[in-house]
């Protein structure tokens, strides 16, 4: 049997790039991305998970998660909210309880019915915003609870875990893919279109981007 992968995908940088880095390894037709819609503040990333999935030739499908906004609220969610970095003492305020844990439960579900047992997500503990369901330790265990769960073999890979946002831009570029990847992804909390450059997820790529291109140069 032709092993397959599915990519938890948002169409940000990261998933983008574990998205190819699937396809370079598997072919595009042994690849599914999955998306969700969870109440996030703007649709704009749902619109380029969908063109770079269609554009990379991959199967692409929308999960209606939306029963998070049910139970919690944040400044991912509610734009009425004004985006803040982490304190010392707390998590940004733009950090979605359960997020990953039900993003990842319910991909495991629907990659168990299309008997797909590697899921990939991309999740990083070295630059990322303090987010707890970003560690590798909560990954391991919930890739533990879903193999009982379910009684199936799931495979959670992490590729970017341990990688710095220039690193993972570096990788971007080996694999052909810096410029598609500066172009058409999207990680701006606020929605604008190329980014706003203030939000912390907008300096954390900047900033990493231009590490990677001054590292390249010499510089």
């Amino acid at each position: 049997m032709t092993k397959q992968a599915l990519i938890i995908f948002s169409g940000g940088q990261d998933s983008t790039t574990c998205l190819i880095q699937a396809i370079q390894k598997y072919g595009a037709a042994n690849v599914v991305a999955l998306s969700f819609t969870y109440g996030q503040r703007h649709e704009i990333e749902l619109e380029k998970a969908a063109w770079i999935a269609n554009d990379l030739g991959v199967e692409h499908h929308i999960l209606d998660a939306t029963v998070m906004s049910k139970v919690t609220t944040n400044a991912l969610m509610d734009d009425s909210q004004t985006i803040e970095e982490a304190d010392a003492e707390d998590y940004p305020n733009t950090f979605v309880d359960g997020r990953n844990a039900l993003f990842l439960l319910l991909a495991g579900i629907f990659a168990k019915s299309k008997d797909i047992k590697t899921i990939i997500l991309g999740v990083c503990e070295t630059d990322f915003s303090g987010y707890p369901d970003c560690r590798d330790v909560f990954v391991k265990s919930m890739n533990v609870t879903m193999n009982l769960a379910m009684d199936y073999n799931f495979n959670v890979e992490t590729p970017l875990m341990y990688l710095t946002k220039a690193e993972t831009w570096r990788l971007a570029d080996q694999m052909g893919y810096l410029d598609y990847i500066q172009e058409h992804t999207h990680t701006c909390y606020l929605g604008v279109p190329g980014g706003c450059g203030e939000c912390p997820s907008c300096k954390l790529r900047n900033s990493g981007l231009e590490e990677y291109l001054n590292s390249k140069a010499g510089i």
